[in-house]
């Protein structure tokens, strides 16, 4: 579905995907991702919560207005203020908010800036502090690199290709997914979103999430660090942290089971 953000100073069109009935849940995607990662999961919540799955500006299907002008577009603080204007659009006065990866980051500055409308913050693979991301992803936020993997499409196909097959234990559905999802990624949301991710550090902000808080990290996780459990333990003494042995960078897929009874026991208030 698509929706009409005005709101200065980031303005566009906003694509989500709703499912089920009950209280409201926002799940928010990673880098080169796109709502559809979520497909699974949200099925399943959708059961018992209302379910809201939305695409970033300059991923899936969203797109800002002149976000190619506009060098703030696809910064964390603006994803930050696009999910405080979505929820203020559909009405949703709080929400569970979820995110995997750099959605996941999202999601913890959404609380630490929005309090009040986050009741409870899920991140899965997110780095706290982006000196935890993998090198080839802190030279993916340089524009030149950026331009040169851009530039050349055999190159940037054959490298998602080969390391996709390592983010998760089904290679090849895990390379399928990320080929679609990166065929609608502009190469400003490419290099800018990460760029900033890179820069990001909430460290010294943590205890300001006084929500429930739950992280998730895969011990064979290749993109982000899972020490970063340690870091969001640190900050939020009160989060409950759940490391999965057999999980990569995307345990929503590998351990499908584990990963949906965990997050409907966090949501139920059973952590």
């Amino acid at each position: 579905m698509p929706l009409l953000v005005t709101e200065p100073p980031h303005a566009g069109i906003i694509h989500y995907e709703t499912y089920g009935r009950g209280r409201p849940v926002l799940f928010l995607h990673g880098w080169l991702g796109s709502w559809s990662l979520w497909r699974p999961t949200i099925e399943e919540l959708g059961k018992e919560y209302k379910t809201y799955s939305l695409d970033f500006f300059g991923f899936g299907e969203s797109r800002g207005i002149g976000e190619k002008k506009d060098l703030n577009s696809f910064k964390v603080t603006t994803f930050v203020e696009m999910v405080n204007q979505f929820m203020d659009k559909l009405g949703i006065p709080k929400a569970a908010v979820i995110g995997h990866s750099m959605g996941g980051t999202v999601t913890l500055s959404t609380g630490i800036r929005y309090p009040d409308k986050v009741v409870k913050a899920c991140c899965i693979g997110s780095p706290v502090n982006g000196d935890s991301l993998n090198l080839l992803l802190k030279l993916s936020g340089i524009p030149a690199f950026a331009f040169l993997v851009w530039r050349s499409p055999p190159l940037l196909r054959m490298f998602l290709r080969v390391y996709s097959r390592f983010m998760a234990k089904d290679g090849r559905m895990m390379s399928r997914m990320m080929s679609s999802d990166i065929s609608q990624v502009t190469m400003e949301s490419f290099f800018q979103s990460i760029g900033t991710l890179r820069d990001t550090d909430l460290t010294a902000d943590l205890d300001k999430l006084t929500m429930p808080v739950l992280g998730i990290y895969g011990r064979k996780d290749i993109i982000v660090h899972p020490n970063q459990r340690h870091a969001l333990k640190s900050g939020v003494p009160h989060a409950y942290i759940d490391y999965i042995e057999d999980a990569g960078h995307f345990p929503m897929l590998d351990t499908r089971e584990h990963f949906v009874s965990t997050i409907r026991d966090f949501l139920k208030g059973n952590l």
